[in-house]
């Protein structure tokens, strides 16, 4: 992803890597996805920013087309296969360390609750994804 931008748009060394292992694990349709790089830089952008779909950047694509792939792969666990094949290339640990110097406090009633719904797993997944793509970007820049 280009350094500085702030669509965090894949540069051509970054999508390189990505692509194959992309490629490797999305499902086969009837047609391919339209615009498979800027779709994803926008699911990647929006679960690096903590955005609604709604206000993922209009060079980023259609909003609505990022969240239909995100949805459709997470029901087919798209997410999940590429975090593995992600983790198999390039080692568990890589990426899988966050810090935060935060303090933030919740209600009493809120401690230890899992987040609901079936596409939790799969958003967590993405930033888990989004985080390793600005990384590989920050060592090649």
């Amino acid at each position: 992803m280009k350094e500085g931008d702030r669509t965090g748009t894949f540069t051509d060394e970054t999508w390189a890597i990505w692509e194959p292992l992309i490629e490797e694990v999305r499902p086969r349709g009837k047609t391919p996805p339209h615009d498979l790089r800027r779709t994803i830089a926008a699911i990647f952008w929006r679960h690096e920013n903590g955005a609604k779909w709604r206000s993922i950047p209009a060079e980023l694509g259609p909003w609505w087309r990022a969240a239909q792939l995100f949805i459709r792969w997470a029901k087919l666990g798209v997410w999940e296969r590429l975090l593995a094949l992600v983790q198999e290339q390039q080692g568990v640990a890589f990426g899988m360390t966050f810090l935060d110097g935060t303090n933030i406090r919740a209600h009493h009633k809120a401690a230890g609750a899992q987040k609901k719904g079936p596409l939790s797993k799969s958003e967590t997944i993405v930033k888990h994804l989004a985080a390793f793509a600005a990384a590989m970007a920050q060592k090649s820049a």
